[in-house]
């Protein structure tokens, strides 16, 4: 017999106000969750901090990573945080999901922080969450979490619209997956990481293939790091590849330079924020900003140079080392993040389908949705048949420079 479930909603600064939803049965047992809404981050700033450690999840869902966000990002485009937190009867946290609600276009739309720089968005979960909130529980559960958002001044949405999201969170099922999803056009990957770097190296490549790999590095020297120069240069070298592929730097948007400037810079994000740099003689070869968090490491950013030094394959040997560092300081995971590059099919043993959720909860969201799920359909079919992307890659690198020039 399926457990009851109450959840009621309440109202101090930053939450709103009460609502409850009831379906008991006549022999099933009470299961009530209690949950806060915040738009101010530093509100749940400590309890945050302690359950990210704890809890299934990812480094996106991390509090530096979505306060710095929010900071240097949310605040320009006007976005305001929904962070939805929920309690068992004890008071023990079962879940947070760090939401953001922001004007697109002519509707608004609910998703999730700091959603476009996130590899993976998705909740917070208890380890316990899915035992004690089935599917059926988590639908009605997401349903008054949505009419109490949309109640509160400020809050009210068009459109929920959640991305990225990965089938699992931690040894759970994703619960957001039972909305009703489309396959994100990108796949994500992951490998993991057992014995010492030797033994990984060995089970990943061949004698012969580690060989050439041996005489490549004889010209590559790991660099003493200057943080802020380091990142500047990834960002010039990055910004240069995707213009040649017809792709828009990630770097132009209002408060992206200085969100990943202060990634890398601010002191309080030391242990989560890693950059390295290969050199070849006194060239920055390649250079990489990776988090780690909780026994992963996440490969985010990654730069080389396309000049004279690119024969010796600085970008190969710098991901070997990168490999390394990341298991001898004991991590279990090397997540090389979204995106189907061919590299990271080469180091892999797991490949992540991610899924997308997006509805429509005002007549005004209607439209929008049923744009977005085209296009999300047309984009997952042509990066899905490899031909027909070959092809679109090769149009997109003709077509965008050439753009560029006519708007300029």
């Amino acid at each position: 017999m399926p457990q009851a479930m109450q959840v009621s909603f309440d109202g101090p600064v930053g939450t709103v106000g009460a609502t409850a939803v009831d379906a008991r049965s006549a022999s099933a047992p009470s299961c009530a969750i209690h949950c806060s809404i915040h738009d101010d981050l530093a509100a749940v700033e400590q309890e945050w901090r302690a359950f990210e450690q704890v809890a299934d999840g990812t480094v996106f869902q991390s509090f530096d990573w979505l306060s710095t966000w929010q900071r240097h990002i949310g605040n320009l485009k006007g976005t305001t945080p929904a962070i939805v937190t929920g309690r068992g009867e004890s008071g023990e946290l079962l879940f947070l999901f760090p939401l953001g609600i922001a004007a697109a276009g002519w509707a608004r739309r609910l998703t999730w922080l700091g959603a476009e720089l996130c590899d993976y968005n998705g909740p917070l979960l208890a380890p316990e969450f899915s035992r004690r909130v089935d599917a059926p529980r988590f639908a009605r559960l997401w349903r008054d979490v949505l009419e109490a958002l949309r109640s509160k001044p400020g809050m009210r949405f068009d459109v929920v619209d959640l991305d990225k999201m990965q089938p699992t969170v931690g040894a759970q099922s994703n619960p957001f997956i039972g909305l009703g999803v489309l396959p994100n056009p990108n796949g994500a990957y992951l490998t993991r990481l057992s014995g010492d770097w030797e033994q990984f190296y060995a089970a990943k490549r061949s004698s012969s293939t580690r060989r050439r790999d041996r005489t490549k590095r004889k010209r590559l020297n790991p660099a003493g790091v200057d943080i802020a120069a380091t990142l500047a240069t990834l960002i010039e070298q990055k910004s240069k590849a995707l213009a040649a592929m017809g792709v828009n730097s990630i770097f132009t948007p209002p408060g992206h330079r200085a969100f990943y400037d202060a990634l890398a810079t601010e002191p309080a994000l030391r242990d989560l924020v890693h950059i390295s740099r290969l050199d070849v003689g006194a060239t920055p070869a390649a250079i990489n900003l990776g988090l780690v968090f909780r026994g992963s490491y996440y490969h985010i950013l990654a730069s080389y140079d396309g000049g004279e030094v690119s024969r010796f394959g600085p970008g190969a040997a710098h991901m070997h080392e990168l490999l390394r560092y990341a298991i001898e300081h004991g991590c279990t995971v090397f997540d090389f993040t979204i995106g189907d590059e061919r590299y990271k099919q080469e180091w892999c043993d797991t490949r992540l389908t991610l899924f997308d959720h997006v509805s429509a909860v005002t007549l005004r969201g209607f439209p929008v949705v049923l744009r977005a799920q085209a296009v999300g359909r047309i984009k997952h079919w042509i990066k899905q048949t490899p031909a027909i992307w070959a092809t679109a890659e090769k149009l997109r690198a003709f077509i965008g420079p050439l753009t560029k020039r006519i708007r300029g």
